[in-house]
């Protein structure tokens, strides 16, 4: 016998207008997702940065489809567990190695990943207070993407342990400049309550073994809730990590 209850609303995206970064050569759209009945209530939810906007959401612009990050929330909502905003920075262009690393890849190029990070939080996260209820402290603000995203997922959360206080870092690119990302994480007074979850494909050759290295890297440094999840038969896709998502966010929101 079919419910005589509506199913809840999924939540909505809404795509803004392209920023200007300081110090960065693009233009720099967001998708945000706001949680089913967000309009209706008051109360303010976690918020998420999370780098590859454009492949969260839809399949447009991946050659092996996007994440369906949105499918994920709406089916954690529908449970009633604990969802974020999430706000989705797309990268610029033929820019986004520069603007995903820290440090240059290649001759000729810019590391400028720290203008990225400086953006986020301090202009970026202060647009979002203003518009949209979330709580504030990094207990309630997460970092998270894929391969560079990844990459940068560390690092940001290595550097800025003040903001951000927990990562989702999928296959992350943590070979650039000789594994350089190990030296930041060493130093970084990252907070005990911190969650962590790092992930990596078997498939993926050297990616898998620094991954796993920094998985025990943070919880030798005290990080109580760090979760190392491999993937024998893993890729370094979209659909991969569309595949390891649910159980992403489990760790990371209960």
């Amino acid at each position: 016998m079919p419910s005589i209850l509506r199913p809840p609303p999924p939540g909505r995206l809404h795509r803004t207008r392209a920023f200007e970064i300081p110090g960065l050569p693009g233009r720099y759209p967001l998708t945000l997702w706001l949680p089913p009945n967000y309009e209706r209530e008051t109360k303010r939810y976690p918020v998420a940065y999370m780098f590859d906007g454009q492949n969260l959401f839809g399949d447009a612009g991946s050659f092996s489809g996007g994440w369906h990050l949105h499918e994920a929330l709406d089916e954690r909502a529908r449970k009633g567990k604990t969802v974020p905003i999430v706000v989705g920075i797309h990268h610029g262009g033929a820019s986004r190695m520069e603007e995903l690393s820290p440090w240059a890849i290649g001759r000729g190029s810019h590391g400028r990943g720290d203008a990225l990070l400086a953006w986020i939080t301090h202009g970026l996260a202060q647009m979002i207070r203003e518009d949209v209820r979330v709580l504030e402290g990094p207990e309630h603000t997460m970092l998270g993407g894929s391969s560079l995203g990844g990459l940068m997922t560390v690092y940001g959360f290595s550097q800025h342990p003040q903001f951000f206080g927990s990562c989702l870092a999928m296959s992350p690119a943590l070979w650039v400049k000789r594994a350089a990302i190990f030296q930041v994480a060493e130093r970084a007074p990252v907070g005990r309550a911190s969650r962590v979850y790092i992930d990596c494909g078997g498939r993926e050759g050297h990616v898998f073994q620094l991954a796993e290295g920094m998985a025990h890297l943070f919880a030798r440094k005290g990080v109580e809730n760090v979760m190392w999840r491999p993937d024998k038969r893993g890729s370094h896709n979209e659909r991969n990590w569309r595949r390891r998502l649910p159980k992403a966010l489990r760790h990371l929101y209960g």
